[in-house]
C-alpha cells in the first residue's frame, strides 16, 4: 500500500528539490511512496484533499510544529521538523528515512 509524505515549508519552493531527491531515494529502494511539498498556507487544504501518512516541516516553519501536531495529530498524521543539516544538504535519503520512521512509529505499516 502506498504511503504519502507531505513536506511543508514557507512558500513550497525550497522543498521541491528535496522532494525530487527523496523520490529518487525511494525509487532506489523500490518503495511505493508519494512525496509532495506545499506551503504552510495550503497545508490544511492538502490534508483535506488527500490521505497524508506523515508531515515533515521545513526548518523555516518549525514554529508551526506544536500547532500542526494538535491540529493534524487528531487525524492520525504524525508531524516532525526536518533535521536542519539534512535539509541544508538536501539529503533526500535521510529525510525520506525520517518520514518513514514517523509513519512506522505511528503504527502504520
Amino acid at each position: 500500500m502506498s504511503k504519502t509524505i507531505m513536506l511543508v515549508c514557507a512558500a513550497g519552493m525550497s522543498t521541491s528539490l528535496l522532494v525530487t531527491k527523496m523520490l529518487n531515494a525511494a525509487k532506489a529502494k523500490n518503495l511505493d511512496i508519494d512525496i509532495f511539498a506545499t506551503s504552510s498556507s495550503e497545508a490544511e487544504q492538502a490534508v483535506a484533499s488527500r490521505t497524508i501518512d506523515a508531515m515533515l516541516l521545513g526548518p523555516q516553519v518549525r514554529f508551526l510544529e506544536s500547532e500542526y501536531t494538535k491540529k493534524f495529530g487528531n487525524q492520525g498524521i504524525p508531524v516532525s521538523v526536518i533535521n536542519m543539516s539534512d535539509y541544508g544538504m538536501m539529503n533526500g535519503e535521510k529525510v525520506l528515512q525520517a518520514g518513514l520512521n514517523l509513519i512506522e512509529n505511528q503504527g502504520g505499516n
